[in-house]
């Protein structure tokens, strides 16, 4: 791993060269809450002016894509829904690809409900036949019993994402990855699936949803364990950020490498 100023223009450019889509993390990457990071739209326009297109790609299924829709409007950012993929979105797709028709139990917030009826998907809370868990942040016992006996049962059992924290202003809040433990703990199973970063279903949704390939795009991002990952191991090519969760000390700590390493998005510009 090196750093940007431990990089040639040369090797630099080298890499973005083939890159033909940014996969552009939300936050800790291009926003803290509701405090966009200075030289983020300034990172955008240059890689419009470069010929180039981004996406923003967010693990984050406790809302729906609309809500990020108008959270970008607010900041100044206005996108296309195809520009907007969630894990929520990716699990969806691959429900319909892999289960059609498939009644499914989802433990999730009713943003994300609503994205999976706007994709066709049958929501049956009663008599599931596939478990699908998103980060839910109006979890209550009830919840915690059923999806448990659900998946305690054997359905098949699906995961939005790995994430253990969600950032916040203040620091981080309990995400996904305590949800999947304490299911984990009480029926013994973890999921037969993840969908979001740094496993391939995301990047496959990606892929469909850009016309491209992995190899033409870049995972942006500030987590090591989800966008570094989702880079290093699906063939993107992987570039951190260091105004979210990670660190230089983390790197050294996990041997996750990412393949460019800069302050923040508008150090890139010069080499798009």
């Amino acid at each position: 791993m090196k750093k940007l100023g431990e990089l040639t223009e040369e090797q630099l450019r080298g890499k973005l060269k083939k890159v033909r889509c940014f996969l552009l993390d939300m936050d800790g990457t291009f926003y803290l809450g509701d405090q966009i990071f200075e030289g983020s739209l300034a990172f955008l326009r240059a890689v419009e002016e470069s010929g180039r297109s981004f996406a923003f790609l967010t693990n984050n299924s406790s809302r729906g894509t609309e809500h990020y829709i108008k959270k970008l409007e607010a900041m100044g950012v206005f996108i296309g829904e195809r520009q907007m993929l969630s894990s929520g979105q990716a699990a969806a797709m691959y429900l319909l690809r892999e289960h059609p028709g498939k009644r499914v139990f989802l433990l999730g917030n009713d943003s994300l409900l609503a994205e999976m009826q706007r994709f066709g998907i049958k929501i049956d809370q009663e008599k599931p036949e596939i478990v699908l868990i998103g980060f839910d942040t109006s979890l209550n016992y009830a919840k915690m019993c059923a999806v448990c006996d659900f998946v305690r049962a054997g359905l098949p059992y699906i995961a939005t994402h790995p994430d253990f924290n969600c950032p916040t202003p203040t620091g981080f809040v309990p995400d996904i990855g305590a949800i999947i433990a304490f299911i984990e703990a009480s029926a013994g199973r973890r999921p037969d699936l993840i969908v979001g970063k740094p496993y391939g279903e995301i990047v496959r949704a990606a892929a469909e949803r850009t016309g491209l390939q992995p190899g033409e795009m870049a995972m942006v991002g500030d987590r090591l364990y989800t966008d570094i990952k989702t880079g290093l191991d699906h063939g993107l090519l992987s570039v951190m950020v260091l105004t979210g969760e990670g660190s230089e000390k983390e790197i050294e700590q996990t041997g996750i490498e990412p393949e460019v390493l800069v302050e923040r998005l508008s150090d890139l510009i010069p080499y798009l």
